[in-house]
């Protein structure tokens, strides 16, 4: 494919923005080479400014569930455009999204709209601590909950220190309070919280991580860590920004029959508008002003079109009862074409699945945290990203992120991308 379009926007993006995008992971600079540009998308398809299609595996990193340009949320944002498009005072839109958001999670009786996943979990973990009274709190590595300082943190010097800052611009002081676990780790967790003890207010995890690739959690893991959180008043935060909506209705809380005190959301729940949200019941979320001490508060929160597109893909997930089960059809069609095609090329995987959420890690162990991610072959990954790309497979540059499964992917669409695969892996 040529790409020529692409390199000389991204070099007259390199004048004006930092890296030329707006998001680093956009930069390709995992993977090396020049990001593509795209102008328009539609169901399972990307074209970019050169006029080359690809079949999407990223999906916008996962709102677009059935696809680009699902039709009733188009015509939702259309018309609600005509209307205004920011009027920072109530709407009734914002009701009728919440009423409904909280009919299909359990264990949450409100829900505060903001603008980014990021916005949520910061505003999460507050609550969390305006709730308990308590300071620290328990992340684990390789879990991204957004760029607030608090999640912006590296090992320390040990299983029971606290960690240090990973960017500058994050205090000292910030990173004294966030402790570092490794996922899938009950036992490394439970030093922590015997090590701080009274001093944490939550644990905040990815239930099924997706930013280290896909990975699941092992079982009785997050039982492991309700129980925990249980005896130690401590508050257990499901970032489900990017499983909530996509692996269940009632995301991991129903997959899994866990409960969470807090739960936060984005991606699917704005429809592929700007939205995040955190919701839990309603003593914790009663603590938020006006009604309760905890600050938050945003602008452009409950804007009237993010609401107008969330409210409509939320209404076509409900309405559709057999839409998980197709999506995670589709995903175990596509592991089991993978893995055949890898097998039979003698190349080095290993391949983790939840619903619609895959990864590939060309690694020989097992991949059930962040170092045993980052122990997979990063070069094979690169020759196996660029050679999909050209090929007209979109996957996330980067080895440490998911596939999104799209309901708008056809058997055709797949059996295409297994027939790439087999084509790359010889060169591999």
């Amino acid at each position: 494919m040529q790409y020529k379009r692409s390199s000389a926007l991204f070099a007259q993006a390199e004048q004006v923005i930092p890296g030329g995008v707006n998001s680093p992971v956009r930069a390709f600079g995992a993977v090396g080479g020049t990001p593509i540009f795209i102008k328009k998308a539609n169901g399972p398809y990307l074209i970019d400014e050169d006029d080359n299609q690809y079949i999407d595996y990223i999906n916008s990193w996962g709102p677009m569930i059935l696809g680009h340009a699902f039709q009733p949320v188009v015509d939702a944002v259309i018309e609600k455009t005509k209307l205004g498009t920011s009027f920072g005072t109530p709407t009734e839109i914002e009701t009728k999204i919440a009423e409904l958001a909280v009919s299909m999670v359990p264990n949450i009786d409100k829900i505060r709209f903001v603008n980014s996943g990021t916005e949520a979990c910061m505003s999460a973990v507050r609550l969390a601590r305006g709730y308990t009274g308590k300071d620290k709190i328990i992340k684990f590595s390789g879990c991204y909950h957004g760029h607030s300082d608090s999640f912006l943190i590296q090992a320390g010097s040990g299983a029971v220190t606290f960690g240090s800052p990973n960017s500058p611009g994050v205090t000292q002081g910030t990173a004294k309070d966030t402790l570092l676990a490794r996922y899938n780790d009950l036992e490394n967790v439970s030093e922590l919280i015997h090590a701080n003890l009274n001093e944490i207010a939550c644990i905040i995890i990815e239930p099924v991580a997706g930013n280290m690739g896909c990975i699941p959690p092992e079982p009785n893991f997050l039982q492991g860590l309700r129980d925990l959180c249980s005896q130690h008043d401590i508050l257990l935060i499901f970032d489900e920004v990017m499983t909530g909506f996509r692996l269940a209705k009632g995301g991991v809380q129903e997959l899994y029959g866990i409960q969470a005190d807090i739960v936060c959301f984005g991606k699917v729940i704005g429809g592929g508008l700007p939205v995040g949200a955190f919701a839990a019941r309603k003593e914790i979320m009663n603590y938020l002003a006006p009604i309760g001490p905890v600050y938050q508060a945003g602008t452009l929160s409950g804007n009237p079109l993010a609401m107008a597109a969330g409210l409509a893909m939320l209404q076509a997930l409900n309405a559709d009862s057999e839409i998980y089960k197709r999506l995670e059809e589709k995903t175990a069609y596509l592991h089991t074409g993978l893995k055949h095609v890898l097998t039979e090329n003698n190349i080095v995987h290993t391949i983790n699945r939840v619903g619609s959420m895959i990864s590939v890690h060309f690694s020989e162990t097992a991949v059930v945290d962040f170092q045993s991610a980052a122990d997979g072959n990063n070069d094979t990954f690169k020759k196996f990203f660029h050679g999909m790309l050209d090929h007209g497979i979109y996957i996330a540059p980067s080895a440490f992120e998911t596939w999104f499964i799209t309901d708008a992917l056809s058997y055709d669409d797949l059996d295409k991308t297994i027939e790439v695969v087999k084509a790359v892996a010889k060169t591999l």
